[in-house]
Formats: C-alpha cells, structure tokens, sequence
C-alpha cells in the first residue's frame, strides 16, 4: 500500500501535468504529511484538517482558508483511492479569505533588517554562522530593491543572472509567465561579491542555485520566513502577522509615493511597473493604492488640491 507521501507526490505530478505549478501544494502538503506522522494517523481526518491549518495561531485567517483548500483538494484527490480519508466540507474556515493589508516599512527599518542578518549568530560556534547571515542579508536586500517575489529570488540560478546586461532572469514565476528584471550595478557589485564568498565558503554544492544554505542545497521558502520574523524581532520592528512578502508591496509603495511626490503621470506609469513585478495585469498592481494609508493620504492630498483649484 502506497504512503499519504507517495500519493502526494503523484497528485502534484498530476496538478503540473495540468499546468499548475504546484510549489505552494508541495510545501503544504509534505507539511501536513509530517504533521499526520507526529499524531500517528495515516488517513486524513477531518479535525487534524482544521487543527494543521490553523498553526501558527496568529497567521491572519485567509492564510489558514489557504491552507485548508490545498489540503482539502488532495483529500478530494485520494479520497477516491482510499475512501478511509475523509473530505473536509468547504468553507470549514472560510471560503473568500480577504487579502492581507500590507505592512510598510520605512527605509531605515530596512537596513536594521539587514543589520541584523548580517550581525546576529544564526549557529553560535560555528565558523560558517557569518555565511548563514550574509546570505539573508543579500537575499532581503535583492527583494526590498527589486521588488521581487522570495520564491522567485529562492528560484534564482547562476546562469538567470546576466552580469553584462545587469538583468536578473526570472523564469516561469506565477501564472508560468517569464520576464526580466533589470537592476542597478550597486545590485549587482553586492551580487557578484555574495557569489565569490559562496564559492569560497561552499566550493561543493548540490544546486545550480545562486543563494545557497549551509549545505550547499536551494534555500526552503517557510526557513526564510522564519529567519525574516527573527531579524525583525532582533531589529526591535514590531509588524503583526510579518511575512517576507511585505518587502515586496514596501518596493511598490515607495515606488509609487515616488512618483506622486515627482508629479509623474502615475496612470501612465503603472502599467510598466506591472510589467517589471510580473503582474497579470495593472489592476493587481492598483490594489496597493487603496491598499497603504500612506498612499492614500498622498492621493487625498493631491485630490484636495485638484478641487481647490477648480473652486
């Protein structure tokens, strides 16, 4: 009889069969394989369902919806080989979670951020703990300057990086759309020297991958996160429900409060910004005007001037 591992493994190869590519399920799905191991039970129930996808106790309520439909759909999906696992009835936790309201930060809270990856001792006693810090500390600083998405950055190979053309290559991201990033030489020159230190400190690794763990494999999304929530503690931030990805709506806020303070036609300058984050279209892209008070205090003010002026 085959493990709930192994017909994980298959319904994924089904999902990317179908064109899906499937890395949330992955890192869902092994999760809760692991967390059914820890409880002795090898067909899902529906309690342990609720129970897994409600951890961390203070994730925000449309994070554990999320969870509990990955789930649920390979429930669904096994339920037909071994009618012992039980389907959870939708809507245990919500059926439309709301979009998580972004947490800003402010230019100088993000080099305390990087401060800290690089000062603090991730394994006390060992000679590569300074590796482990400067990893995170270029990793958040890739993303807080580019805007990208962690998966994608974690995704990076050497051979994505064009060090002539100063373009990062981001290749098959969400929606299996492809595009390239273009980025300033001081990007680059922090780049090219976190490229001679992995080389010298991992000579031997076991991926194409250009940020490396300690054990020369590709770095783990849910470690990232969680070294990101420590940095911040160590850096004395305080964001509730803290997720790396806010580094990525922080480069689109501070972007767009930009252009509003230059007096660029924003409108016209959205739908290449949409372009260069990967979006599916400009109206993802809008979400965070109305998405970040400060923005939209920043409109209210324009707005008010513009009504003023036509009194």
């Amino acid at each position: 009889m085959k493990s709930l591992a192994q017909h994980v493994s298959e319904y994924l190869m089904m999902r990317r069969s179908l064109g899906f590519k499937a890395e949330r399920e992955k890192w869902h799905l092994f999760a809760f394989v692991a967390f059914l191991k820890t409880q002795r039970v090898r067909h899902i129930k529906t309690a342990l369902v609720v129970a897994w996808a409600k951890q961390p106790a203070d994730a925000h309520p449309g994070y554990w919806a999320g969870k509990f439909g990955v789930v649920r759909g390979f429930a669904k999906y096994v339920h037909l080989i071994d009618s012992r696992h039980e389907v959870p009835s939708p809507g245990l936790l919500g059926r439309h979670p709301r979009r998580t309201t972004p947490a800003i930060y402010t230019e100088k809270e993000v080099v305390r951020i990087l401060h800290a990856a690089r000062e603090r001792t991730f394994l006390r006693h060992q000679k590569k703990a300074p590796f482990k810090g400067l990893t995170h500390e270029v990793l958040f600083g890739l993303l807080a300057a580019t805007g990208m998405r962690v998966g994608e950055a974690i995704r990076l190979d050497d051979s994505d990086i064009d060090w002539a053309g100063g373009v990062l290559v981001i290749r098959e991201s969400k929606f299996r759309k492809s595009r390239e990033v273009p980025v300033h030489d001081t990007v680059l020159d922090v780049l090219r020297s976190y490229r001679e230190a992995r080389d010298r400190q991992i000579p031997r690794r076991h991926t194409k991958s250009f940020f490396a763990s300690l054990a020369g494999t590709r770095l783990i999304y849910n470690n990232v996160h969680t070294t990101f929530r420590q940095l911040l503690k160590s850096a004395g931030i305080e964001r509730r429900r803290a997720r790396v990805h806010d580094l990525r709506h922080t480069f689109v806020v501070r972007t767009v409060l930009r252009w509003y303070r230059e007096g660029a036609n924003v409108d016209a300058c959205m739908p290449i910004l949409s372009t260069y984050l990967g979006h599916r279209s400009p109206a993802s892209t809008y979400w965070y005007l109305t998405a970040t008070p400060e923005l939209m205090a920043v409109v209210g003010r324009k707005l008010a001037r513009a009504i003023g002026a036509m009194a």
